[in-house]
């Protein structure tokens, strides 16, 4: 009984610490932190208005929408909130291989609804760090989503909106819009993890520019500093979204279990240190080895042209 016991433990001792490894991946912040996200919750629900509104199409692109345009898409708590439900939506999609963030009314977002912040901000000071840490963790989660993701900028992504568009893996915008870290005017740096996931995205000197001046970033320097991927030809909302789609459909072409282990393998490699990156890969690579997309393409045989 010992004997046959120990190998079975042995995989019980495995599969948990996988688990505990995946929570971890998953939240940035827990009690340890001073972090209590079900009081943040709480308070951040009190101030309402507006939704956050995710579509899954056939496509395995999935559309989300900052839909509060009276307010220029700002972020309420409840929207907050939403924010989070969605991405666990995501998570669970199993099928879904692309991610399209926009806003409502032909603009991106304002950043956060300044009613609820200055309530937050009257109350305790743990309730401003609390609510930094729960955006922080929604947004880390959404730029760990096994799915490719562009924000497609209209109108105006400022503050808040200008960090969420960090989280994606891609940025497109259209004519007239722009990107603006507007913290420093309102005595602030980045709250919700936009500073370093800026300095990843344009380098540390560029960074600087944009959150020491407050930068009015426009399509064609954001084209410059690679902040943008590209400018697409329509503003207006449905003329837009189309194009961003197509767009988008040149890199979620193909089976989606490829897809996925495309954007993981990229995950890996950019947050972990090299050899675990590698281990990783290799984990990665070991399910899609042998999968139908590889076994198909063995029988094609396809000529390297």
């Amino acid at each position: 009984f010992p004997e046959m016991a120990l190998p079975l433990w042995k995989n019980l001792l495995r599969t948990t610490k996988t688990r505990i490894l995946q929570q971890r991946r998953l939240s940035l912040y827990n009690g340890a932190h001073g972090y209590e996200e079900e009081l943040i919750k709480k308070k951040l629900q009190q101030f309402s208005g507006g939704s956050i509104n995710l579509s899954k199409e056939d496509s395995g692109i999935g559309i989300l929408t900052l839909n509060h345009p009276e307010l220029m898409n700002a972020f309420t708590g409840t929207m907050m909130v939403e924010l989070q439900e969605r991405i666990t939506e995501l998570e669970n999609w199993k099928d879904g291989k692309g991610l399209i963030i926009h806003g409502a009314g032909n603009t991106f977002c304002s950043g956060s609804d300044l009613n609820a912040v200055k309530e937050i901000s009257n109350s305790q000071a743990s309730d401003g760090m609390n609510m930094c840490m729960f955006m922080q963790n929604t947004l880390t989660r959404l730029m760990r989503l096994p799915l490719i993701s562009v924000a497609l900028v209209q109108g105006k992504a400022f503050g808040g909106g200008a960090e969420l568009t960090t989280a994606c893996d891609f940025r497109l915008m259209t004519p007239g819009s722009e990107i603006r870290f507007v913290h420093k005017h309102m005595g602030l740096v980045p709250g919700w993890g936009g500073a370093a996931r800026l300095v990843r995205i344009v380098g540390s000197g560029a960074a600087l520019q944009l959150l020491g001046g407050a930068a009015r970033v426009d399509p064609e320097r954001a084209l410059r500093l690679g902040l943008s991927e590209e400018t697409l030809p329509s503003s207006d909302e449905t003329g837009a979204l189309a194009e961003a789609r197509a767009w988008l459909s040149q890199y979620t072409e193909g089976p989606s279990s490829v897809i996925r282990a495309v954007k993981k393998v990229v995950t890996a490699g950019r947050e972990l240190p090299l050899e675990a990156a590698l281990r990783t890969e290799k984990d990665i690579f070991g399910t899609v080895w042998g999968g139908p997309a590889n076994l198909q393409a063995l029988v094609r045989r396809p000529k390297h042209k």
